[in-house]
């Protein structure tokens, strides 16, 4: 199963040529890539999905989301993880 999950910016920079970030996704963070959503900052909550930022989203609506999937386990599976792995 692929989805886009939420993560808010807590880090801009360039790379190759690309506009890039930190997203950290409820203490996970991975580097993605932002070139879709050129008037992020850092701060605002995206929807990502598969390394790319597709566009920006409300906090409030990013948490829930953020919250279901932690109860129903696919948090842990989509960011790669291993259910209580805390990797």
């Amino acid at each position: 199963m692929c989805l886009g999950i939420p993560g808010k910016i807590t880090e801009i920079y360039e790379k190759d040529g690309l506009k890039m970030g930190k997203v950290d996704f409820g203490g996970v963070v991975r580097e993605i890539c932002l070139a879709y959503i050129p008037e992020a900052q850092i701060g605002n909550y995206t929807i990502v999905h598969v390394g790319f930022a597709l566009n920006l989203i409300d906090e409030d609506e990013a948490l829930k989301t953020l919250e279901l999937l932690a109860e129903i386990g696919a948090l842990a599976e989509e960011l790669g993880e291993s259910p209580g792995d805390g990797s």
